[in-house]
């Protein structure tokens, strides 16, 4: 297996120096084969399947290699070159999210990222849209949603970010840490293939944390949505795993890839292997943070999830 390369979506945004050193050492992101979405429709070749990641090393118990960091947010600052605010309305939520931090919806204090869901006290207009182009109604509950769309792009390897939210379970709360194919379509839309409609692929989705309130305190799901080949179609529950965790607490949830698989982590231990399902998730990716609120209703005080750090490694084999 030779070393594979940093791939992910050559924009004309600033990059921090320490990751251009990084890059340097590694192999050239020109050398990333354009992706569309004809080609990742396709079937794997055997090649490109042998050049994904090797189970044992997503879970950290193989020598034979390393990860290698090639994107690090420790969030001291909010980092325009790595995230921008994402605006739009979706799943018939309650919240409408916005831009810059406004209504103290996002802060970055003393070296962590909070995200917030914050009721101001009374309606107010909102220019989130559906997928239709319906305006959001007014309302009093606004949010922050992030994400690294044309910022921060890979394919496959290894994200993970240390988190928490505090008092989980409160009714209507929906924090996630998540990821979506960077053939997206939705908003904010900068580049001229960003055509494909959600899940199809090119534009999948992978939930490396989602805490839904429904089911209490302390749970989050890990999952896949498996597309059924339509716009807007797609299975939640058919490749998905619930499990219990002190959210009060910050841990490190994490995806990572292999030859055949897909594996979730938590604090570094393999919780969930989905077998055979890597071929599905081929295009690059960007990150989503945000707290979203699935319900109406009121709220008893402003929610949170707490991020310490965002990184995102690709594998080096031995002597590479």
């Amino acid at each position: 297996m030779t070393a594979a390369a940093p791939l992910f979506r050559v924009r004309t945004h600033a990059m921090p120096l320490c990751l251009l050193a990084a890059l340097s050492t590694a192999a050239s992101p020109e050398a990333r084969p354009e992706f569309s979405a004809e080609a990742i429709a396709a079937p794997l070749s055997p090649a490109r399947a042998g050049d994904a990641i090797d189970a044992s090393k997503a879970a950290g118990r193989d020598n034979a290699g390393h990860w290698e960091v090639d994107f690090f947010d420790d969030f001291d600052h909010f980092d325009a070159r790595n995230w921008q605010d994402q605006m739009l309305w979706v799943n018939d939520e309650d919240q409408c999210y916005v831009p810059d931090a406004r209504h103290g919806t996002r802060e970055v204090s003393d070296g962590t990222l909070k995200l917030r869901m914050i009721d101001i006290g009374e309606a107010l207009p909102c220019a989130n849209r559906n997928k239709d182009g319906e305006l959001h109604p007014p309302t009093r509950y606004f949010a922050a949603r992030i994400a690294s769309k044309n910022r921060r792009e890979f394919v496959q390897g290894r994200w993970t970010a240390r988190l928490r939210v505090a008092d989980s379970g409160q009714h209507g709360m929906f924090p996630a840490w998540w990821l979506l194919g960077a053939l997206n379509d939705e908003p904010p839309v900068e580049e001229a293939d960003e055509t494909v409609c959600w899940p199809l692929p090119g534009s999948g989705e992978i939930d490396i944390f989602e805490h839904h309130s429904d089911g209490g305190p302390d749970h989050y799901a890990a999952r896949i949505i498996e597309s059924n080949g339509e716009c807007g179609g797609g299975d939640w529950q058919a490749s998905m795993l619930v499990h219990d965790a002190d959210l009060d607490a910050f841990h490190e949830y994490a995806v990572a890839w292999d030859a055949a698989d897909m594996l979730f982590l938590i604090d570094g231990q393999e919780i969930y292997r989905l077998e055979g399902k890597s071929d599905l998730f081929r295009e690059p990716l960007f990150a989503i943070l945000n707290f979203a609120k699935i319900f109406p209703g009121p709220m008893n005080s402003p929610w949170v999830m707490e991020v310490d750090w965002v990184r995102h490694e690709r594998w080096i084999d031995a002597g590479n």
